[in-house]
């Protein structure tokens, strides 16, 4: 408790795993959260830290893990990073069922458990991290559902950060650009080689340990410094569509048409 009692959401894999890990040597009492309970566990054993499968869409689950962190010390940061894209469909094509899917996942479930845990926030003072995506701040062709719902998510960062103005709680967001884990690419297109496909020669995409150690950057500063927004991006990376791929057979650079993102 050194530094305080942080609950990160998504902690089953990429990001959000790699959050757990970095914030546990930094000092924290993590509590993880997921819906896979064996990684849960597997990731408790490895670092020591306090675990609660939860689906984060089901309000039942959300007021079972508040029930549970209540039971323990104060919570005293929360990072968002729950969430995840569905498809690449235009918009003439995209699945209303899909977009509402992402809707749950990236922007209610968000708003679920923030505020459960706002009060205790405001209470003792804290912090509250909105891992959300370039896609928060850009659109491209292909990604209008994930696109929507990310821009949704950081206007519920945005909007609290002035509700909560001149109160003990920083509100802050991380937009990371392309990011190669196990599962993103692989959960959006639902096939191996496609998603593999999406880094191919891609010089240095970003790897969740570098969003984490991101996320641990700003939840370590002194307590009067909110970092409001950073967007971290591969270098090879400058915007949703300009992503540098290694050269052809003539020596080219192309730059690709669609750099899918984290």
């Amino acid at each position: 408790m050194a530094r305080g009692r942080v609950v990160v959401t998504g902690a089953s894999t990429g990001i959000g795993e790699a959050t757990a890990r970095r914030l546990a040597e930094e000092g924290f009492a993590v509590v993880a959260t997921a819906r896979r309970l064996a990684r849960l566990r597997e990731l408790a054993r490895q670092i020591g830290c306090e675990f609660f499968p939860a689906d984060l869409t089901d309000a039942g689950d959300v007021a079972r893990l508040v029930g549970f962190l209540e039971e323990g010390e104060p919570v005293t940061a929360l990072v968002d990073n729950a969430g995840g894209a569905i498809g690449l469909d235009s918009v003439a094509d995209g699945d209303p069922a899909d977009w509402l899917a992402m809707y749950e996942k990236n922007v209610l479930g968000t708003l679920r458990l923030t505020q459960a845990l706002l009060p205790g926030l405001r209470r003792t003072g804290g912090d509250i991290v909105f891992v959300t995506s370039m896609a928060a701040h850009e659109a491209y062709p292909g990604g209008a559902g994930y696109t929507a719902a990310k821009h949704a998510e950081r206007m519920i960062a945005r909007t609290l950060r002035i509700e909560l103005v001149g109160e003990p709680v920083r509100v802050i967001e991380v937009a990371p650009g392309m990011v190669k884990t196990e599962e993103f690419s692989l959960n959006r297109l639902g096939d191996g080689a496609k998603a593999q496909a999406v880094y191919a020669g891609v010089d240095g995409p970003l790897l969740a340990e570098d969003v984490a150690d991101v996320i641990a950057w700003t939840l370590t500063r002194p307590t009067h410094v909110n970092i409001d927004l950073v967007r971290v991006m591969p270098r090879a990376q400058a915007d949703a569509r300009t992503l540098v791929r290694s050269a052809d057979d003539d020596g080219t650079l192309p730059v690709s048409a669609l750099a899918t993102d984290e």
